[in-house]
C-alpha cells in the first residue's frame, strides 16, 4: 500500500513478476477491495499463484517510526513482516515508510547475532560491472565497528550473487591514510586486519562507478545522498543524450543505429533497474523499494527479493559473522 504510487504500482508489478518468474508465488497485503479490480483481468494461471491478505490500515510516509510499534500492528507493513517472522513467506518487499520498515523489521525479525544494526544496501551501475553500496539510509551515524559489520554483510551479498571474492572499499574524501573521520580511519584498520575480507582500501567518490570495488561501505547519510545523486545524474544524462540525438542531422540520418545505441545505454544506466535495496543484518529478508518507483522499478525490487531467497543471504551472513567472532 506504500510508496508514491501505492497499489497502482505494486499490483501491476506483482503481476509482471509472476509472469517473469514461473516458480514465484506472491502474497499481497493491503486493502482487498482496492486491489481486486486491478486483478480482474489476469489469467487463472497467474491468479492461482497470488493470494491476498486484507487490511484497511496502512502506514503513511509522515507517520513517525516510533509510533508504528504501538499503533500500527494492523497495518499492511507490519502484517507483511509478520509473515516473514512466521515463515509463511520467505521475503517481504515494500515501497513504504523506510523508518517504519526498519523499526518493524528489527522488532519482529531481530538482528543476526554479532550485528548491531541492519544496513540498507543498494546496487549501483558501473562502467564495467555493478557494485553494492551500504549503508544508504538506515544509519546516518555509524561507529567503526558498525562500518566493519556492513563490510562483512556486503561482501557476503556480493559473493553469493557473483560467485567470486568481493573487493571491499571504504568511501572516503581521499585515498591517504590520514584522511577521513576517526570512525572511518578506525573502520579501515578493522577491515584491513580481517582475513575474511578482501579489503582494497579507501575509495573516493569519483571512482565509485568505475569498478574500483565490488562493495563500498559508508554511513547512511553519505550513502543516501550518493545513491540519490547518482540516480539524478543518470536521468539528466538520459535526457541530454536524447536531446542531442534529436538535434543532430547526422545522427538522425543514421536512424536505427543511433536509436539502438541510445536504447542500450538507457538500459545500462536506467535507475529503475537498480531499484530494490536489501535490509541486511536481519534474521529474514526485507527489500526496500524507492517510494517513487515505477511499475518497472518495483518489479526489479521483487526480483531482488527472489535472488536473495535463492542465495540464502541472511543465513550466509550469520555463518560468516559467527566465523569472524570465533576467529577473534
Amino acid at each position: 500500500m506504500g510508496g508514491d504510487g501505492g497499489i497502482a504500482v505494486t499490483v501491476p508489478a506483482a503481476i509482471q513478476a509472476l509472469e517473469k518468474t514461473p516458480d514465484l508465488t506472491l502474497c499481497l497485503v493491503g486493502d482487498e477491495n482496492r486491489m481486486q479490480p486491478l486483478l480482474s483481468s489476469i489469467s487463472d494461471r497467474l491468479r492461482s499463484r497470488l493470494s491476498l491478505i486484507h487490511t484497511e490500515a496502512s502506514i503513511k510516509d509522515d507517520d513517525k517510526p516510533g509510533q508504528v510499534l504501538r499503533s500500527g500492528k494492523q497495518s499492511s507493513m507490519y502484517m507483511a513482516v509478520t509473515l516473514v517472522k512466521r515463515g509463511e513467506v520467505q521475503a517481504m518487499v515494500s515501497a513504504g515508510n523506510t523508518g517504519a520498515l526498519l523499526m518493524i523489521g528489527r522488532h519482529l525479525l531481530k538482528t543476526i547475532k554479532g550485528i548491531q544494526k541492519p544496513a540498507i544496501v543498494a546496487t549501483i551501475p558501473g562502467a564495467s560491472r555493478q557494485s553494492y553500496l551500504l549503508d544508504v539510509g538506515a544509519n546516518p551515524d555509524c561507529s567503526a565497528q558498525q562500518l566493519f559489520e556492513f563490510a562483512v554483510m556486503g561482501s557476503v551479498l556480493a559473493e553469493s550473487l557473483n560467485d567470486e571474492s568481493a573487493r571491499v572499499g571504504l568511501l572516503n574524501i581521499g585515498s591517504e591514510q590520514y584522511k577521513g573521520t576517526d570512525e572511518v580511519r578506525e573502520a579501515s584498520g578493522l577491515m584491513e586486519n580481517c582475513k575474511a575480507l578482501n579489503y582494497v582500501g579507501f575509495i573516493e567518490a569519483n571512482a565509485l562507478f568505475e569498478g574500483a570495488a565490488d562493495v563500498v561501505i559508508c554511513d547512511g547519510f553519505v550513502g543516501n545522498v550518493t545513491i540519490k545523486s547518482s540516480a539524478g545524474v543518470a536521468n539528466v544524462v538520459n535526457k541530454l543524450l536524447a536531446q542531442q540525438i534529436a538535434r543532430s542531422w547526422s545522427t538522425r540520418l543514421s536512424g536505427f543505429f543511433s536509436s539502438s545505441i541510445l536504447a542500450r545505454l538507457r538500459a545500462q544506466i536506467n535507475p529503475h533497474r537498480f531499484n530494490g535495496a536489501s535490509l541486511l543484518g536481519l534474521q529474514g529478508s526485507i527489500v526496500k523499494s524507492h517510494g517513487d518507483a515505477t511499475v518497472e522499478g518495483f518489479t526489479y525490487a521483487i526480483q531482488q527479493a527472489v535472488t536473495e531467497i535463492e542465495n540464502d543471504v541472511p543465513q550466509l551472513i550469520a555463518k560468516k559473522v559467527a566465523a569472524i567472532i570465533e576467529e577473534n
